[in-house]
């Protein structure tokens, strides 16, 4: 038998103890040489990501791009990708391959814009105090509205920072997804979503317990075209899936009846996709984890999409944005950032289509910037990205598009356009509790 001293004990106790969920390291570097979500406050060493300053300032000119005088410092293109590869995705790279003559990558000056409002950086110290995983790590525990851990110590607790990131609290959006075919036709399907964290409703303080678990609620209605339109999704997101799986409810117009749909999760298909995102793509990832191991790989500097105006520009069609193969690459912009690099592996015995999936998660915001999608045969199949702009009226990062592209078929999907929507975002929304209920999407779909 093989004897451990005493410190050794306490060394391996410790890591077990990371590993569940335990404390994290000191919170009072959170404001200090870490930034308040966590991450490093200074520069890289070759001066091409910038010291955080404090993030882009708040303006009432949501839409306005801040930088629209900036030209690329180079393009990457199938010609000179090689001489970027250590900053580049094993997806960006099968890009370039899959699609040589039309993908190519702007490259611009970095800069740090995210910035949150100053109660979800309080929340986020008070986390660090006292969140926690449960003990499988398919859940937190005494959570403050959002950014659970902003000093991660494991894969887990990156994934669940996305997930936990800061999303303006409650929203009403309408957008546009659209299934592109491998000839570079569309047909837009628009969708109505409504969200609320459980301490934004306007009734959260009355019947407390029945919030207990729950992460947010969310409804979703397909409103265009009407051959789609007539299916209403609610959705109550639990913080413990596997205790207390997600709680989902569909409306169906032909039926005229609401039914439980336990299987909205994991590889289920993500509504109106055609096929082409399951469930739990939505927002890049969402759901339960216990599915795939997740191994933190660490920190890598990547070219990832960032502060996206031109894309989210109101001046611009749909049919501006979407072409055969991937979006209008004169639309988009990279910058060089700062990622945590997380691995989820599918465990033994469990199914999915995705058996791999690698994350590249943006430091300063938590928001997944980019995933590279394996199949059951260990092949890249499909490649995700999240064209990052700030809402800087309200203070929320968000997008304006997330794509996934399929290197198998040439097809892709592309949601979050609000372009041609009048309103798009609307976080000024508040809800009662009644508006996420069974009743509620019965009610709406009559």
């Amino acid at each position: 038998m093989i004897q451990m001293s005493l410190p050794k004990k306490l060394l391996c106790t410790a890591l077990l103890l990371t590993l569940a969920g335990g404390a994290q390291a000191n919170p009072d570097r959170l404001g200090q040489d870490l930034t308040p979500v966590g991450a490093e406050r200074a520069g890289n060493a070759a001066g091409t990501i910038p010291e955080w300053t404090g993030g882009i300032s708040q303006s009432d000119d949501r839409y306005t791009n801040p930088f629209a005088g900036e030209q690329p410092l180079f393009v990457i293109t199938a010609a000179n990708y090689q001489e970027h590869r250590e900053q580049l995705t094993d997806g960006q790279v099968a890009m370039f391959q899959r699609y040589p003559d039309t993908f190519r990558m702007p490259v611009y000056t970095t800069h740090r814009t995210a910035a949150l409002p100053q109660h979800i950086y309080d929340a986020g110290k008070e986390n660090a105090r006292n969140a926690r995983l449960t003990e499988d790590g398919n859940g937190l525990l005494n959570l403050k509205e959002a950014l659970a851990f902003p000093i991660p110590e494991n894969g887990l607790q990156v994934i669940w920072n996305h997930m936990t990131r800061y999303r303006g609290g409650a929203l009403e959006r309408t957008f546009v997804q659209v299934p592109v075919q491998a000839n570079g036709t569309f047909t837009p399907v628009r969708i109505n979503e409504k969200l609320s964290w459980p301490s934004y409703l306007l009734d959260a303080n009355s019947g407390e317990e029945r919030h207990d678990n729950i992460l947010f609620y969310f409804v979703q209605e397909v409103t265009a075209p009407a051959r789609l339109t007539g299916t209403i999704l609610l959705v109550h997101e639990t913080m413990n899936q596997v205790q207390q799986p997600r709680q989902a409810w569909t409306y169906n117009s032909g039926q005229r009846r609401v039914r439980l749909a336990p299987n909205i999760a994991y590889d289920a298909p993500g509504t109106a996709t055609d096929g082409m995102r399951t469930t739990d793509n939505l927002d890049m990832f969402n759901g339960a984890p216990d599915r795939y191991n997740w191994e933190l790989v660490g920190k890598k500097e990547i070219y990832i999409p960032y502060n996206s105006w031109k894309l989210a520009d109101r001046n611009l069609s749909y049919s501006d944005i979407i072409q055969a193969g991937h979006l209008n690459p004169d639309l988009t912009r990279y910058e060089l950032h700062r990622v945590w690099k997380v691995e989820a592996t599918l465990k033994d015995g469990q199914r999915h289509v995705y058996a791999k999936r690698t994350f590249y998660i943006d430091e300063d915001t938590w928001q997944i910037a980019t995933v590279d999608h394996y199949d059951g045969r260990g092949e890249l199949w499909r490649v995700g990205e999240m064209h990052k702009v700030m809402s800087r009226d309200v203070l929320v990062p968000g997008s304006a598009a997330e794509t996934f592209y399929d290197l198998q078929s040439g097809r892709y999907l592309v949601g979050g356009l609000t372009n041609e929507e009048r309103v798009g975002y609307d976080f000024t929304q508040r809800f009662n509790f009644r508006d996420f209920t069974p009743q509620a999407i019965r009610r709406a779909g009559r």
